[in-house]
C-alpha cells in the first residue's frame, strides 16, 4: 500500500515580497529617457492676411535631401551659417532703422532686425541631425547680437539675465527688472523664422 506523500506549502507570502521587491528594484535601476526637442515658442494664431515683406529682408535657408544647406541659392557649409544669420540681421540696411546695429549696411540684406525674416525649407529626406544643426545655428545667431546688445545696456550677457530671472532667490523687484529687460533685447532682435516642407513636383 503506497503512502501518501505532503507536498509541501508553498509560502505565497514571501513570493509576493520578493516580487513587490523586484518590482521596485527595476523602476529604480530603470532610466526613463528624457525627450529632446527644439524649444520654439509658436506664434498666437492671427487672421490671415498678406504681408508684403521686401525681397532684402528674407533670407532664405534649404536643407535638401543629400543634407546639403543652400542660403540664397547657393551652397554653404552649415559651420558658416551662423555667421551669414548674424550680419544678415545686423546689417541695418541703407534706411537707418537701426543705430545699434553694426553691420554693412549693405542694401542687399535686412533693413532692420524687425523687419528680417529666415525662410527655412528642409526636404523630408533630409537627416532630423542636419535640421537640428541648422536650427541651432540660428539660435546661435541670434544670441550672440541679443549678448552683444544686452552686454553694452546692461552689462549682462543675455543668458546671465535669463539665468539671473530664473534663480529662485531673486526678488519680485529684481524679477521685473529683468523681465523687462529680457523683453527689450528680444524686441531689439526678434526671432523670426518662417519654415516649411521643401516640395518637389514631377
Amino acid at each position: 500500500m503506497g503512502r501518501n506523500r505532503e507536498v509541501p506549502e508553498i509560502n505565497s507570502g514571501s513570493m509576493a515580497d520578493i516580487a513587490f521587491l523586484l518590482l521596485i528594484f527595476f523602476l529604480v535601476a530603470t532610466t526613463v529617457q528624457n525627450d529632446k526637442g527644439l524649444i520654439r515658442k509658436l506664434p498666437q494664431k492671427q487672421n490671415e492676411t498678406l504681408i508684403d515683406i521686401n525681397e532684402r529682408n528674407v533670407f532664405r535657408v534649404v536643407l535638401n535631401k543629400e543634407n546639403q544647406l543652400m542660403v540664397e541659392g547657393e551652397l554653404l557649409q552649415i559651420e558658416n551659417l551662423e555667421e551669414e544669420v548674424v550680419n544678415f540681421l545686423d546689417n541695418g540696411g541703407e534706411t537707418g532703422k537701426c543705430d545699434y546695429c553694426m553691420g554693412s549696411k549693405s542694401k542687399d540684406l535686412s533693413d532692420s532686425p524687425s523687419d528680417a525674416v529666415i525662410s527655412f525649407k528642409s526636404d523630408r529626406k533630409a537627416l532630423y541631425g542636419k535640421y537640428v544643426e541648422v536650427q541651432d545655428k540660428f539660435t546661435k545667431a541670434y544670441r550672440i547680437l541679443r549678448s552683444r546688445e544686452s552686454s553694452r545696456l546692461y552689462g549682462m550677457d543675455f543668458k546671465s539675465l535669463e539665468e539671473e530671472y530664473a534663480k529662485p532667490e531673486t526678488t519680485q523687484e529684481m524679477r521685473e527688472i529683468l523681465k523687462e529687460r529680457i523683453k527689450t533685447i528680444r524686441e531689439m532682435y526678434p526671432m523670426q523664422i518662417s519654415e516649411s516642407e521643401l516640395i518637389f513636383k514631377s
